[in-house]
């Protein structure tokens, strides 16, 4: 199934050309617990003390002035909720449609059954190009375990990484 389209809401001033049309209700919530937690001041920007304050609370207590500077300086201007939600959606706009992606592991499945062997992605991924660590790979089958015969779903795999979420069944 395909997922439900947010629904647009009205007035969105500074000029958000339609973003939160680009997610769901339920994305938007959670990006704006995101922000909420970010803003720690909370007057609604997102400062480089914000930034500060956040990234020391995750332990990274010696954040140099300068990579804070740089993060504020991604956007083009005060990061409120609005532009925090628009440079997710140009970050996620970077990803390749579903089809495209699909279309790279149909190389890798010449029956077309949809799925791979586990130990054959798990090569791959740890020995080519861009090598997936340890950890990685761990993740990876966390988050999509194979099924008893050893096989993986990749289609699930692009769904997910396109979407952001499993399809329901």
């Amino acid at each position: 199934m395909s997922p439900k389209k947010a629904k647009r809401r009205a007035g969105g001033g500074e000029g958000s050309s339609n973003v939160f049309s680009m997610f769901e209700q339920s994305q938007i919530q959670e990006y704006k617990e995101a922000f909420t937690i970010i803003d720690q001041n909370r007057d609604g920007i997102i400062s480089k003390d914000d930034l500060r304050d956040v990234l020391a609370s995750m332990g990274q207590l010696n954040v140099k002035n300068e990579e804070l500077e740089a993060m504020i300086k991604e956007a083009s201007g005060p990061i409120n909720f609005t532009v925090f939600l628009t440079m997710f959606g140009e970050k996620l706009k970077g990803a390749d449609p579903e089809d495209v992606i699909v279309s790279a592991f149909k190389v890798l499945d010449p029956e077309g059954t949809g799925l791979i062997k586990k130990e054959f992605l798990d090569e791959l991924l740890t020995t080519q190009c861009d090598r997936f660590s340890a950890e990685e790979m761990k993740n990876l089958w966390a988050a999509f375990p194979p099924d008893v015969a050893g096989n993986v779903d990749y289609k699930n795999i692009c769904y997910v990484i396109t979407h952001g979420e499993e399809k329901e069944e």
